[in-house]
């Protein structure tokens, strides 16, 4: 019998449509959202025996979710702690909200369904995003209790009647409205499972299997067999995260790495996070082998509210740096509905983004002091973590400057402080700077390498994809300390001291050698200057200044130097007064000059790896001549 009804205290008609029509684009959270309430229920009871207020037998507690296709229904049902008519009154009726004109101010500001239902405490009316009709059947935990059945067909009628539920729980069961069919498919519904319950505390059952089970004889006698589907547990109930770290080994970890990145390579090491105060925090964080990919796919680290998905978008909560890691972070201190505008205001998310960057800092640095060789081994798939933190988190810088490693050519690694040791008293210029010579590419730029290894200084390796603004953090943090690449001045220039090599030709010889070489390479991109080197270095060298091909870097890595970017490149033809093949160019006649000037260049355009095309077809065909 009908024992009420009414009208949801909402203040205004607009809710339905607004759910239906704003919140669509997230339509499948309203699983979700109705899951976790029964989660929420079956602790309830839970917590209740525990405390000694509900004597009966718990019996197993679990969650059910059942797909009917030809009914149209989707049935969420527990055996927690159920909710008499008067609660289903107070719970389900009166929606947290004032009136209309306020919400529909609040709700302008909302960006996403998470926000809006998170708001206004809409999770259960989350399922009139997909639902025609949404029935409840409950039975309440309190002795004497009567069960109720509260039906609602999306308007802001509703009807309160006696139910049919013997056990002690609820059943949620949604109509589904024809715009959300999609939701009657299994595999649609095992996928937002797999995404939002995988590892909730309570099992959760979800018909994904058939089983063959006897039917009777057939009219021969035979056997029959029927297909009954059968409920399998979806998720898993005790994830590490929940575990104290002395209870785990590490085949423990490497197989939930597997259970989150199926077919993934392993990781290099992890962090298990347990905090209580200030803030509730746990979760395991894994550091993936990178090399040098920093295109890898980001947002692999994902977000929980007691075990229940909310994100993979943690980029507040998270330092930016630490977004190439993978992992779980679990906090009931971020509430279940979470948007942009809440995570970058609220206290609680910026003393987490601070904990999670101390802590990766602790363990790179027990993992350096633990086993050094160890680390040097790590440090071409966790180097660019540790650049990137360093560049972007202060705090992270101070306690990364003891592990940063520094590697050279000769796959040497040192601290900052180790390497600035080793170089000073050959690296030091006139002016007391200390220059640290580096590499991009230490194949490409192997001729320029060899020249500085003859003068006894040491080159760098600096090839990661952010090493250019490495370079530059690095200059601003370490004093009286330049980086320059080896091929961005002849050396002399480079390192200038006070005994610098000189050469013996005139000014007039200067000049000449200048036009001869103007006339051959004919380009105004290229700028002739004579310089002074040894004797048996290259006669002709080409480079870029340090500072105009930093800027052009940082414009192709998208550092605002788009200005940079796209003036056309200028080199600088160094050529060795001091060579022998100077000398000779010097005296040979006007058509020799510049086949010659031509030639020492194209071999300086070659120790580039700029001669390319037709040029290089005219090289080869000219050192044939020559020859």
């Amino acid at each position: 019998m009908v024992q009420e009804k009414g009208t949801i205290s909402i203040n205004t008609e607009n809710i339905f449509p607004i759910i239906k029509k704003f919140l669509y684009s997230d339509h499948e959270i309203f699983l979700r959202e109705l899951v976790s309430n029964a989660v929420d229920a079956t602790q309830k009871i839970k917590r209740l025996g525990s405390l000694g207020h509900y004597n009966q037998e718990l019996g197993e507690l679990k969650i059910r979710v059942a797909v009917d296709p030809e009914a149209k229904t989707i049935r969420i049902s527990d055996n927690g702690i159920g909710m008499t008519a008067e609660e289903i009154k107070k719970y389900i009726n009166q929606v947290a909200f004032s009136g209309a004109t306020e919400f529909m101010e609040k709700f302008k500001e909302a960006n996403d369904a998470n926000e809006i239902i998170g708001r206004f405490g809409l999770g259960f009316y989350s399922a009139f995003m997909v639902s025609e009709k949404v029935e409840i059947q409950t039975l309440s935990y309190q002795e004497g209790a009567a069960p109720a059945r509260w039906t609602c067909d999306g308007s802001t009628e509703f009807e309160i009647t006696d139910g049919s539920r013997t056990e002690r729980g609820t059943d949620v069961i949604l109509y589904l409205n024809e715009d959300s069919t999609e939701f009657l498919d299994k595999h649609r519904i095992q996928s937002i499972l797999d995404k939002y319950a995988k590892f909730l505390p309570v099992p959760v059952l979800f018909g994904t299997k058939t089983e063959s089970e006897p039917d009777g004889e057939d009219e021969n006698g035979k056997p029959k067999y029927k297909s009954v589907e059968v409920d399998n547990i979806i998720n898993n109930t005790n994830p590490i995260w929940t575990k104290a770290p002395g209870e785990l080994k590490d085949e423990d970890y490497l197989n939930f790495y597997q259970e989150l990145y199926p077919f993934q390579e392993e990781p290099l090491f992890w962090i298990h996070l347990n905090v209580d105060y200030p803030f509730n925090l746990t979760g395991v964080l894994y550091f993936p082998k990178l090399k040098n990919d920093f295109e890898v796919q980001k947002n692999k680290i994902k977000l929980f509210s007691r075990q229940v998905f909310i994100t993979d978008e943690v980029k507040d909560i998270v330092p930016e740096f630490l977004l190439l890691l993978h992992g779980v972070i679990d906090s009931p201190d971020i509430p279940l509905n979470v948007s942009r505008s809440f995570l970058q205001s609220d206290s609680n998310v910026k003393k987490i983004n601070s904990y999670i960057s101390r802590k990766v800092a602790e363990k790179l640095a027990e993992l350096f002091k633990k086993d050094r060789k160890a680390y040097e081994q790590k440090w071409s798939d966790i180097g660019l973590f540790v650049k990137y933190g360093a560049i972007s988190d202060e705090k992270f810088y101070e306690k990364a400057k003891e592990f940063i490693l520094l590697s050279n050519t000769q796959k040497e690694n040192y601290t900052l402080e180790e390497y600035q040791a080793k170089v000073k008293d050959f690296q030091t210029d006139k002016n007391g700077q200390l220059v640290y010579l580096y590499t991009a590419d230490a194949e490409h730029q192997h001729s320029y390498i060899a020249a500085a290894e003859k003068k006894n200084y040491d080159v760098l390796v600096m090839n990661s994809p952010i090493d250019t603004h490495f370079i530059h953090h690095l200059e601003m943090k370490l004093e009286k300390t330049s980086l320059k690449r080896v091929d961005a001045d002849v050396l002399d220039k480079l390192i200038e001291k006070e005994d610098a090599e000189k050469h013996s030709l005139s000014t007039e010889e200067s000049d000449r050698l200048k036009a001869i070489f103007d006339k051959a390479i004919n380009n105004p991109s290229m700028k002739v200057e004579v310089e002074s080197g040894a004797a048996d270095s290259f006669p002709v060298s080409i480079t870029m200044e340090e500072w105009m091909r930093r800027m052009k870097d940082m414009s192709k890595l998208g550092g605002g130097m788009n200005f940079y970017g796209a003036m056309p490149d200028q080199y600088k033809v160094a050529i060795n007064g001091n060579h022998k093949l100077i000398s000779k160019i010097l005296t040979a006649d006007e058509a020799q000059q510049t086949v010659l000037a031509k030639q020492a260049f194209d071999l300086a355009l070659l120790a580039q790896g700029m001669l390319k095309g037709a040029d290089l077809t005219a090289f080869v065909e000219r050192s044939v001549e020559v020859l």
